[in-house]
C-alpha cells in the first residue's frame, strides 16, 4: 500500500450536506481518510495510491458534490 496525501481548498464553508458528502466520501474503496480542516478552509484526504489516482480521488470527491480545488499532494513513508 502505498499512502499519498491530497489536500483541497474548500471553495465554501462546511455545513450539514457537505458534512454528509464527506461521510459518504469514507465508503469509496482506495480512499481511506478524510479530514476536514474547517479552520483552514481544507480537506485533507489520504488514499491509497495503488487502488486510485490523485484525479481519481478529486473526480470521485466532486462527483459527491463536494466543493473543492486541489492544493497540494506529499507522500507518506
Amino acid at each position: 500500500m502505498s499512502k499519498v496525501d491530497l489536500r483541497f481548498k474548500l471553495v465554501r464553508p462546511l455545513d450539514e450536506a457537505i458534512w454528509e458528502r464527506i461521510a459518504a466520501a469514507h465508503g469509496i474503496y482506495g480512499i481511506l481518510r478524510v479530514l476536514p480542516r474547517a479552520e483552514a478552509g481544507e480537506l485533507e484526504v489520504v488514499y491509497d495510491a495503488s487502488r486510485l489516482t490523485a484525479e481519481e480521488v478529486e473526480a470521485e470527491l466532486c462527483r459527491l458534490g463536494i466543493p473543492i480545488e486541489r492544493l497540494a499532494t506529499t507522500a507518506q513513508p
